[in-house]
């Protein structure tokens, strides 16, 4: 199967720096065609990349949008046929739509091909200019991108920075926005964020994956029929419900006993290996549930899944930190009535002397370390009543 990636940008937004640096660094070892698209009558771009042995057709004349759509179609189809190249990357005219190059290439309809990304890059200093005086076209362009990245932002301000992020993201609230300047990443770094292997949504996601196994995967101890684990002395479970080795009640109104037990539902659970109440066989290796599509099990308890559970919050930021800030902030992570149970925080941020932040938070162990940069800066926050406008306020982000 062929991918095709269209690398988009308004005129001298460095399309084909961009270019030479993801066949240097990500797809080397690929066969690799690019259809070229300028606009004018003479292709400027095309001997740079002939040098580096990647079979160019180049389309002059015109624009894709316009009275190319037709010869496109012919061109991209000649490439599949005699090349068959394990991807194709598109860089269209800087004035032309996004919107009208993937229609063009939707219309292809093959099953040796698939679209793949369709990434825009915006010179981070001219955006509002481009924005004013170049609507139609460079919001287009803006809008339809599964991922924009930024170009010029070595040695630019972070205020500059987030403005031109702020202004993409009010036109595009989904696609990841790469702000860190290019020589800080490395190409397979920006194929992950063009392909959006790398976007909050994903983080996200992985975080919440991550912290359902661990309330999955007790250390030892039994499991009652309601999914809660209960340690013997005065702990706390992995639900953050806490359970007394004699005679207390749980934050889930049942009642848990270190041996003879009656929880609150007047099931009564007994130490060893023995039948509750409830006329259900309670044991530690052999209780097994089935759950319906509504998520109630056989035993006729509902188990909640990750998502009724936990609650997630992360944003993309531009704000630059101290490693001293970080430490205070995910100490100040522990005060529940401010910001919730606060299970889990992972992040990368920007340092205010030019480096990277790494960070991860579970609860009374918070890990702050230098690594390697990020596409952008992002945080994940997921825990059981997170409080967002309190987080937002806790990492500066409302003074943006």
């Amino acid at each position: 199967m062929t991918k095709i990636d269209i690398v988009s940008g308004f005129l001298g937004a460095g399309k084909t720096t961009l270019i030479k640096k993801l066949i240097k660094e990500a797809y080397s070892g690929e066969k690799l065609v690019l259809i070229e698209n300028e606009f004018g009558e003479i292709g400027i771009d095309g001997g740079f990349l002939a040098d580096a042995g990647i079979n160019i057709t180049e389309m002059n004349s015109g624009c894709i949008c316009c009275s190319l759509v037709g010869d496109f179609g012919k061109a991209l189809n000649k490439v599949l046929d005699e090349f068959h190249p394990d991807r194709i990357l598109i860089e269209p005219s800087g004035v032309g739509k996004l919107s009208d190059v993937i229609r063009a290439v939707q219309n292809i309809k093959r099953d040796d091909a698939e679209l793949n990304s369709f990434t825009t890059v915006c010179d981070a200093g001219k955006c509002r200019m481009y924005i004013k005086n170049f609507g139609e076209f460079y919001i287009d362009q803006v809008e339809h991108a599964s991922a924009i990245i930024l170009s010029h932002t070595s040695g630019m301000s972070q205020e500059k920075i987030t403005k031109a992020f702020d202004m993409l993201r009010e036109l595009n609230h989904g696609a990841v926005i790469v702000t860190t300047p290019w020589d800080q990443l490395d190409g397979k770094q920006i194929v992950e964020a063009m392909e959006g292997d790398s976007s909050l949504k994903n983080e996200l996601q992985k975080l919440i994956s991550e912290q359902d196994d661990l309330s999955r995967h007790h250390d030892d101890d039994d499991e009652c029929g309601h999914g809660h684990h209960h340690h013997g002395d005065d702990d706390e479970c992995g639900c953050g419900h806490h359970h007394h080795g004699d005679d207390d009640e749980c934050g889930c109104g049942h009642h848990h006993d270190g041996d003879d037990d009656e929880c609150g539902n007047g099931h009564h659970h007994h130490g060893d290996d023995d039948e509750c109440g409830c006329g259900h066989h309670h044991d530690e290796e052999h209780h097994e549930h089935h759950y319906d599509e509504n998520g109630v099990c056989s035993c006729g308890h509902h188990h909640h899944h990750a998502d009724e559970v936990f609650s997630s919050w992360g944003a993309e930021t531009t704000v630059r930190f101290s490693d001293d800030k970080i430490r205070d902030i995910l100490e100040s992570l522990e005060q529940e009535a401010d910001y919730g149970m606060v299970l889990r925080a992972k992040g990368i941020v920007m340092a205010d002397d030019g480096g990277w932040i790494h960070f991860d938070y579970v609860p009374g162990e918070p890990d702050v370390r230098r690594g390697s940069a990020a596409v952008t800066g992002r945080i994940c926050v997921i825990g059981s009543g997170i409080n967002e406008s309190k987080l937002q306020q806790l990492f500066g982000l409302n003074d943006r």
